[in-house]
């Protein structure tokens, strides 16, 4: 297959997923609604989505390297957003245009329509799909950077095996969760109408997860306290998702708080609970996240009331399994990563020797 035809494919598959999300969450629709009047929605997201994403996805791979080359965060990022802001501004009020001249919309309706819903869903739609693709991007193009290095530089071997394990822990913290990201998108769409603060906060509380995701092959280690707010960050997101299903109690002693710990070790144990105990269950479930210091270094704990699983039965990719490589390579053989059965309870703990080298 051509790149022009690959790219058209995914342009494809890309604004039928949005327009379907934006289709679900503002349309009140039942198992009485007429489908046509569904499909109706449906198509007029889609022409929306088509008037802003292509733009996107053709000016965003251009400008966003120039502008990553010549500024440094987060003034980086502000222009990026602020072209993601026009195109969707820009997108939205075009499609409205050609809405009134089809005579789908009243002509002087077009202003009051585009600032009264289409602009703001256009622009956080924009932005939510368009930070991450961008993050996306920018990862792949430096893990693409490490391996032609790994290829191309004759090194003596010790550095070989740095390089080597770099992009090797490179690759494991990009793998992306699609269906993380379309349930926030939902969420944040879901949330505009009724309240448009809470949205606002959503979407800079995924922001700020893809940032730290982005960050974890320059910073492998953080502190406790950067990995809890990571941790609040995703609870917060899934708590809008779940409502009153979802309960979690942080149990941290202040003393642990400056520990180092690998970026995003915490939040892919508390995200694995969400997956097995909470969504699954229709009462919902409960999470306790503990931190101590103790003789040997830092422990950490993840504790969830959900069916439990043994510990024989991770499969190879799992996320526990990855976590798992990650502390090999991050801390070395004596970080470990063990699973659990505690009062019927599930209780998943991370190990860290006290001396941890970044």
């Amino acid at each position: 297959m051509r790149p022009s035809a690959r790219f058209l494919g995914r342009v494809a598959i890309v604004n039928l997923v949005i327009a379907a999300a934006v289709t679900m969450a503002f349309t009140n629709w039942t198992l009485y609604t007429s489908w046509r009047h569904v499909l109706e929605q449906f198509l007029v997201s889609l022409f929306i989505t088509l008037c802003i994403g292509p733009v996107c996805m053709t000016v965003l791979p251009t400008v966003t390297p120039r502008v990553f080359a010549r500024f440094r965060a987060p003034l980086n990022w502000l222009i990026v957003t602020a072209v993601m802001m026009m195109i969707a501004a820009a997108g939205s009020f075009f499609a409205l245009t050609v809405l009134a001249a089809v005579g789908y919309i009243n002509l002087s309706d077009i202003l009051l329509v585009w600032l009264d819903n289409s602009l703001k869903v256009s622009v956080i739609v924009t932005l939510t799909v368009g930070i991450f693709f961008t993050a996306r991007e920018i990862m792949r193009n430096r893990l693409k950077q490490a391996t032609l290095a790994l290829r191309t530089k004759e090194r003596d071997e010790a550095e070989a095996r740095r390089l080597a394990t770099e992009a090797r822990l490179a690759s494991l913290e990009s793998r992306v969760q699609p269906h993380f990201l379309f349930n926030t998108l939902n969420s944040i769409a879901a949330l505009i109408p009724q309240d448009p603060t809470g949205a606002e906060r959503m979407t800079g509380q995924l922001a700020s997860l893809l940032r730290s995701s982005l960050d974890t092959a320059a910073t492998p280690l953080v502190a406790l306290e950067h990995e809890l707010t990571i941790v609040k960050d995703y609870l917060d997101i899934e708590r809008v998702r779940f409502g009153d299903r979802l309960t979690y109690h942080l149990q941290v002693d202040q003393d642990a708080l400056a520990m180092p710990v690998p970026r995003l070790s915490l939040q892919t144990l508390v995200e694995n609970s969400v997956k097995y105990a909470v969504s699954p269950n229709r009462t919902g479930g409960t999470i306790w996240i503990r931190g101590r210091l103790e003789q040997t270094g830092l422990r950490l704990e993840v504790e969830d009331d959900g069916p439990g699983f043994e510990a024989d039965a991770e499969l190879p990719g799992h996320g526990l399994a990855l976590l798992r490589e990650r502390l090999q390579m991050t801390c070395g053989p004596v970080a470990t990563l063990t699973v659990s059965a505690r009062n019927g309870h599930t209780v998943v703990a991370i190990s860290l020797p006290n001396q941890v080298d970044g």
